[in-house]
């Protein structure tokens, strides 16, 4: 079964094509990596998917239902997560409200400040298990203004499996990690493999070499190739377009 099907998406900025009829799907259960130089149009992509950017032209199917024209939250309650480049928490609030804040905005309920939210034993409960599962369990209290930012990021991941998704729409996740940062990232990202699908953005050449069952390799808004890393990695095309500047052919 396909559950993300993406085909002939188009998306013009003026004079510049950010994705020139990319063809994609993604398959309950496993990592797809999608990788590329900078202005590749990875990130357009995404936004196209999450539903913030139009397509121009093309298809974005998923569960089998064409959502191409849906906004954001139908296609967030549909089963669609999506995590950004640049953290979007709430410093000033605990670890656990930020994720029962997630859960909220996701059930619609209305945001009652002056009811605590601690009160909602559902919500909580929810969130409490998605801390765990990211291993912030310990840390549910605490402002996350006190976190590090390799746990800000993790943070993000339990307000998206918070909101119960089928597919997580991962922007760069290892972004401005220190290398013990981005390891537990890696770790956490393999433990939720085969349980989540994941759409994986992520310039971390190491950790996209781990995680991924499948890689697409996007240049100037194009895919030019999908296959498995091993297929990836001898493929000669990529290797002059992108893989070989980084000098990672084994």
């Amino acid at each position: 079964m396909t559950l993300l099907a993406v085909s002939g998406l188009v998306k013009r900025f003026g004079g510049l094509v950010a994705t020139d009829g990319v063809d994609l799907t993604v398959v309950p259960g496993e990592v797809h990596a999608i990788i590329g130089p900078n202005g590749a149009g990875k990130t357009t992509l995404i936004n196209q998917l999450s539903g913030e950017i139009a397509p121009d032209a093309g298809s974005i199917r998923f569960g089998g239902r064409e959502i191409v024209a849906e906004p954001v939250f139908r296609r967030a309650l549909a089963g669609l997560g999506r995590s950004y480049q640049i953290t979007s928490v709430f410093p000033e609030f605990s670890v656990l409200v930020n994720v029962l804040l997630a859960v909220q905005a996701h059930e619609g309920h209305s945001f009652s400040f002056w009811r605590p939210l601690a009160g909602e034993s559902a919500l909580v409960e929810r969130a409490t298990a998605a801390l765990t599962e990211v291993g912030l369990g310990a840390k549910a209290d605490v402002p996350v203004s006190t976190l590090a930012h390799g746990e800000r990021r993790q943070l993000e991941v339990a307000m998206t499996l918070a909101s119960r998704p089928q597919l997580l729409l991962l922007d760069e996740p290892m972004a401005g990690m220190s290398l013990a940062e981005s390891e537990r990232m890696v770790e956490l990202l393999g433990s939720l493999k085969g349980r989540y699908a994941i759409l994986l953005v992520e310039h971390d050449m190491d950790a996209v070499f781990k995680l991924a069952d499948r890689i697409s390799v996007l240049v100037y808004g194009r895919v030019i190739a999908c296959g498995s890393p091993a297929e990836i990695r001898a493929n000669a095309d990529v290797r002059t377009a992108y893989l070989g500047e980084q000098d990672l052919v084994a």
